[in-house]
């Protein structure tokens, strides 16, 4: 895709996001997304891996539906009388490698309600993960793992 259409789309979403469809808004808009599309264009093809906007669209959905489904699941648990938490910290061994894709994935993870990422190890191979419930971390990685790590990957690489 060419830079300028993906600084129009972004410019696009900004108008739709901040709900004013007037010139400056729009001229801000340009701007913060050449700005955007600049700062992120060395991080997305260093070595030459492509960029997908529509797996990236697809991640975005990804992000938007855990987001409803976590803030439901974590309003029941703190709703519910006896609030039965297994609150813990899991390691995530992690398949994506490049900085910009585990901060990618890091942020995605802190972003759901429920989840939080910890840290990073120095070999930048394990993503220690906070969660409210971890009475099954085999599932909680596995759930990440095929959603937002592969997402990710496919968006990416």
């Amino acid at each position: 895709m060419r830079p300028a259409v993906t600084v129009a789309l972004f410019a696009l979403v900004w108008l739709a996001v901040s709900g004013s469809f007037t010139i400056p808004n729009l001229l801000l808009g340009l701007a913060a997304g050449a700005l955007s599309l600049w700062l992120i264009r060395g991080h997305i093809r260093p070595d030459g891996r492509r960029f997908r906007p529509l797996k990236v669209l697809s991640l975005a959905v990804l992000f938007i539906k855990e987001l409803a489904l976590s803030a439901w699941k974590v309003a029941v648990l703190v709703a519910s009388p006896k609030m039965a938490l297994k609150p813990g910290i899991f390691a995530f061994p992690l398949t994506v490698d490049r900085d910009f894709e585990i901060t990618l994935l890091a942020n995605l993870i802190t972003l759901t309600p429920g989840t939080l990422s910890v840290d990073v190890s120095e070999d930048r191979k394990v993503l220690y993960v906070h969660a409210l419930d971890c009475s099954d971390p085999a599932g909680a990685r596995r759930d990440i793992a095929n959603g937002f790590e592969r997402k990710i990957m496919e968006a990416f690489r």
